[in-house]
């Protein structure tokens, strides 16, 4: 029951942190047992395989029969189940491309169905923002594309296939992060738009995935002045109040990551929790790999502010009733046809220009850092060569003159040292191809290009058979 429970442990029970390992310390154990709202699993959680993350899933509701398990599971290019080979679904921007929601649907089922077999109830997922701005260094082909009438189907679609397992979706980033150049782990991003264009775009697949039924909405660190010009909207009631009351949300609002930058990096995420909470977040997500002296401080700081008056206990338990309510009706489960998302990656494929003859080609890598959500994951082809992007050029000591090439690269188009280097090599006059795994920005670099929407494994089959017919063999 939430009435009647005591201000410390309704505190506890809006925390959403994630903990380092593959199995549960004893501090988080004693956390949970006295309320902790849940878990978020990253990729130090998930790295002995699903065997042990289940068992890692059946201790955590064991200590706490109510907590939440969450993970960032969206497919394609985030994903914490599979980190040592490609996503095998499809992501977002593919989907986007293929424009099939029935496909669509089945992806988010498949996703709910490995989620549900190691014990995962909430997924943060899908991300309902509509990449208007190609430059965006942390959304790209997370988001269903550019265009938002095609992103609110496409989330809707995703929406109800996971759900159909029983795994909670959260669509993010509310209002939208697909305006954006700057990434809010690392700083504050602005959307100077209009009211009018916010309702015509961002707000959009968030409408629709409110009518889908969504469970939850990840809010986002962005500065949206037309909405509030101060705060960023996780720490906002005027942003949040457009969800609860514009779009009719009832569901629980989860926030976006509290250590990251955009949220408490003037005021250090204890207060930033206490803020969040005050503008109409229910269930906190504090980040990886956070000691359980931080959970502490943050529940203590919430606890301060009821008793200072600058967090009401109605709000707090209104909160814990959200979260404590969060489920979702549902036990489908599917294996995914996985000839069919070939098929359907191989339709979403561009190619500009004439792929060279192939016969010998080698696969090199240009290894850039992908940001945060994505982090350190297997992509793309398994490559013969890994180089810098400030390399000038393939000399001999890394591949013969003359060999053919298969350059693989992320977001190219936003890199002027990855340009740079395409250049270089169109201008050794070998034979070469460019692959792109990000998103299909403008990059004349005077070679052939083959544009996935995103690394997957079917991604990376339909690739394969594509640069097979041009000779390639392994």
């Amino acid at each position: 029951m939430i009435e009647g429970t005591d201000v410390r442990a309704l505190a506890l029970s809006v925390l959403l942190p994630g903990f380092a390992g593959t199995t549960l310390p004893d501090d988080y154990r004693e956390l949970l047992e006295h309320g902790l709202g849940g878990v978020c699993y990253f990729g130090s959680n998930t790295a002995d395989g699903p065997d042990a993350l289940a068992a890692l899933s059946r201790a955590i509701t064991a200590a706490n029969p109510h907590a939440v398990v969450a993970i960032d599971e969206e497919g394609g290019d985030v994903s914490r189940l599979h980190t040592r080979e490609p996503s095998p679904v499809l992501g977002a921007a593919a989907l986007g491309a293929v424009d099939d929601l029935v496909l669509t649907e089945d992806v988010g089922r498949w996703v709910g169905t490995e989620l549900a077999a190691v014990g995962v109830t909430l997924d943060l997922a899908p991300d309902a923002d509509v990449n208007s701005d190609p430059d965006n260094p942390v959304i790209g082909t997370r988001s269903f594309g550019a265009d938002a009438s095609s992103v609110a189907a496409h989330t809707a679609a995703w929406t109800r296939g996971l759900q159909s397992t029983g795994v909670a979706a959260c669509a993010k980033h509310f209002p939208g992060h697909g305006d954006t150049s700057t990434d809010s782990h690392l700083a504050l991003p602005r959307i100077e738009v209009d009211v009018d264009t916010l309702v015509a775009r961002e707000l959009v697949p968030f409408a629709a995935a409110v009518r889908a039924g969504v469970a939850a909405v990840m809010t986002s660190h962005i500065v949206v002045p037309a909405l509030d010009p101060d705060g960023p909207a996780t720490l906002s009631p005027r942003v949040l109040g457009v969800l609860r009351e514009r779009l009719g949300f009832d569901g629980v609002v989860v926030s976006d990551a509290l250590d990251m930058a955009g949220a408490s990096a003037a005021t250090g995420v204890p207060e930033a929790a206490v803020r969040a909470l005050a503008a109409g977040c229910d269930l906190l997500c504090i980040g990886p790999d956070k000691p359980a002296s931080l959970v502490v401080d943050i529940r203590d700081a919430i606890v301060d502010a009821v008793d200072a008056g600058r967090l009401t206990t109605a709000r707090l338990t209104e909160a814990a009733r959200r979260v404590r309510a969060m489920r979702v009706v549902g036990a489908d489960r599917a294996e995914p046809d996985r000839r069919r998302q070939v098929e359907a990656s191989i339709s979403a494929l561009d190619v500009d220009g004439d792929l060279p003859d192939l016969t010998g080609a080698l696969v090199v890598s240009v290894e850039t850092v992908a940001n945060i959500a994505v982090g350190a994951v297997a992509w793309g082809l398994e490559p013969d060569h890994r180089v810098d992007p400030s390399a000038t050029g393939l000399h001999a000591a890394v591949v013969a003159d003359g060999v053919p090439l298969v350059v693989q690269v992320r977001d190219a188009h936003r890199r002027p040292d990855v340009i740079d280097l395409l250049r270089s090599i169109a201008a050794e006059g070998r034979a070469a191809v460019v692959v792109e795994w990000g998103w299909p920005g403008t990059c004349d670099v005077g070679l052939a290009r083959i544009s996935t929407r995103g690394s997957s494994g079917p991604g990376v089959a339909a690739v394969t058979e594509l640069l097979r017919e041009a000779g390639w063999a392994r």
